[in-house]
This record gives C-alpha cells, sequence and structure tokens, in this order.
C-alpha cells in the first residue's frame, strides 16, 4: 500500500492526559496540522466574526454555547483545508458534535489517551506555579531546591485552583461523563484507536504502527 496522502484525525484525553505533548509529537513527525479547537474559538471571537460574536454572548451570560453554533465555527475555520492531513483537538466534544463532523469529513481514527486517572491526579495536584514567571514545578520530578519557593527570586509557589485535588477529581469525572458517548459512537464506526500507559515514550512506538501510510518527516 502506498503512502495515505489525506489523514485526518481527532485526539482524546483527559485534562492532564498529556495531549498537547502527543498531539506536537504527532504533528511534527507526521506531517499533520494539529489544530486546536480552542484555538479557532478565541481567534474568531477576537476577530468578531458572527459566530465568535455570538460564542461571546453565550459565555458572558454564562450559557452553555449551543453543538450548533461550535460545530459551525469549527467547520467553517476548517475551510481551505480539504487536502490537508489534520489531527483536531478539542471536537468534538458531544455526539451531535461528532455528527456534524462527520457529515463533511471522513476521521480516519479518533486517537484515545487513556492515562490512568490516578496518574493524572498525582501529575496535577504535584503541580505548583510561580504566578509572575509562570515558572511551574512539579514535587516528584522537577522540585524547586526550596520547597515552596521559587528557584530564581525565591518568592512563594502556589497552587492553582484548578490543580487542588477536589477540583482534579471534579474535572476527571465531569470529563469521563462527557465523552464517553463520543469514544462510543466512534468505537461503532470502527475506527477508535485507544492508547494506554502513562508515559509518550513507551506508548509512542503505537503512533508508529497506527499512521504507517502517512509520510513519516
Amino acid at each position: 500500500m502506498g503512502l495515505q496522502t489525506v489523514f485526518r484525525a481527532v485526539i482524546m484525553g483527559a485534562p492532564g492526559s498529556g495531549k498537547g505533548t502527543v498531539s506536537s509529537r504527532i504533528a511534527q513527525s507526521f506531517g499533520l496540522k494539529h489544530l486546536s479547537s480552542g484555538d479557532m474559538l478565541r481567534a474568531n471571537i477576537e476577530a468578531k466574526t458572527d459566530l465568535g460574536v455570538l460564542m461571546k454572548s453565550c459565555i458572558d451570560q454564562g450559557q452553555l454555547v449551543p453543538d450548533d453554533v461550535i460545530s459551525r465555527l469549527i467547520l467553517s475555520s476548517l475551510r481551505g483545508l480539504e487536502q490537508s492531513s489534520w489531527l483536531l483537538d478539542g471536537f468534538p466534544r458531544t455526539v451531535a458534535q461528532a455528527e456534524a463532523l462527520d457529515s463533511v469529513y471522513d476521521v480516519d481514527s479518533l486517537i484515545n489517551l487513556d492515562v490512568p486517572f490516578q496518574t493524572i491526579r498525582e501529575r496535577l495536584t504535584s503541580r505548583w506555579v510561580h504566578l509572575p514567571s509562570g515558572r511551574v514545578y512539579n514535587i516528584d520530578f522537577n522540585p524547586p531546591k526550596k520547597p515552596g519557593l521559587d528557584d530564581v527570586t525565591g518568592e512563594p509557589l502556589v497552587q492553582r485552583d484548578d490543580d487542588s485535588p477536589e477540583t482534579v477529581s471534579r474535572r476527571l469525572k465531569d470529563y469521563e461523563r462527557q465523552t464517553q458517548p463520543v469514544l462510543e459512537y466512534y468505537r461503532s464506526k470502527g475506527v477508535l484507536e485507544t492508547f494506554s500507559g502513562t508515559e509518550t515514550n513507551k506508548i509512542w512506538p503505537r503512533f508508529v504502527m497506527l499512521l504507517p501510510y502517512v509520510k513519516l518527516l
């Protein structure tokens, strides 16, 4: 079989699963465009497009943005990439969004990063930050020289609210509840590929096997 000229994939993974790292590595190794739905949404809001204005209005009012609005915005951003291989990150998040995507594009693979929630909890709750500089420490594998203090300034480190044990547990439960139907949707289509593990380097060979006919740069 020859090289597949266009390959389209969606990547899913819980907060703290390493999705950003894996996405960047796939994009760089296989020449796929890494498309972040969050970046697309922010760009539309900043550009004050019709959909961006509508979405900002929903957010400002504390309302959930309807599936059709998000889907229209993402699909609009994908225009012009019909002949490009891409890795879509952060969309779809519901079955309705998945159906909207499938109505326009054939998704070749749904890449699901299955990292044990206990591992993610340990990663996130061990993270401390020096807010003025953005320097991040992890008490397990990248601890500060002096506990609780920034290496450069000596100022106190803080733990973001999102990284507290209670918040992390709630976010992981919400993620599982929201995404399970989407995973089942793509499983029924025969394109779900689940990668289980705790370290990117150990599961990377499986990505190389998944994408054997996409050009490896």
